[in-house]
């Protein structure tokens, strides 16, 4: 089953379960983001990217530098383990994780989320690449992704029994738009992927075909 096809499932589930309101809100809050622009202010190919350092779900310091002496580095930014489709994208990622280390890149995870929520995401996921914890977003926002949580989504949140403050160890209630980033080994950004609609991701495929012609 492809990562859309499984990505669908759940945006089905939620729409044969949740009140319509319920839906409506998420709907309208989603087109409330894209008319900001975010996307277009965010990090751009042919842009280079900060470098970074964040620890790993075992605490560890990690630099991406260090990362692209090695070659080519695919970041996929995540909202949370709370987070259904971030968690199906997480899977599938890791599906094709020795294809994408054949094409010789190092695929990295990216959430706000505190390291202990890593480690349990990096551990339920039986997941071989690093899973590093964006404390308060910095990275995220360097690159253009972070916005706030509408507050009309807040209460639909808690209802369905995320708490995103203790996810994240913080009451902003900023969060990453889901993305993906291919960057070069001098740090220049080759490819991106964004969505405002937290249901629409990459699918690995794709991102092996980017890998195969930054060869």
């Amino acid at each position: 089953m492809s990562l859309a096809t499984e990505l669908q499932a759940v945006t089905e589930n939620v729409r044969q379960k949740a009140p319509e309101n319920v839906f409506s809100t998420m709907e309208a809050a989603t087109a409330k983001l894209a008319a900001t622009g975010i996307t277009d202010q965010a990090l751009q190919p042919g842009q280079t990217m900060p470098d970074f350092e964040l620890p790993d779900a075992t605490g560890k310091l990690v630099s991406s530098s260090e990362f692209r002496t090695q070659g080519l580095l695919l970041i996929s930014f995540y909202r949370g383990n709370w987070c259904p489709y971030c968690n199906l994208e997480l899977q599938a990622l890791q599906a094709h994780l020795d294809k994408i280390t054949a094409q010789g890149a190092t695929l990295v995870a990216i959430s706000p989320e505190a390291p202990d929520q890593s480690l349990t995401t990096q551990e339920k996921f039986d997941l071989k690449f690093p899973v590093l914890t964006d404390i308060g977003n910095k990275v995220a926002r360097q690159f253009g992704l972070v916005f706030t949580l509408d507050e009309s989504l807040r209460p639909i949140y808690e209802s369905f029994g995320i708490d995103v403050p203790t996810h994240n160890g913080d009451q902003s209630f900023e969060l990453p738009i889901p993305a993906t980033y291919l960057i070069a080994a001098d740090g220049t950004v080759l490819n991106r992927f964004i969505d405002v609609d937290y249901r629409e991701r990459l699918a690995p495929e794709t991102a092996l075909t980017w890998l195969h012609a930054a060869q």
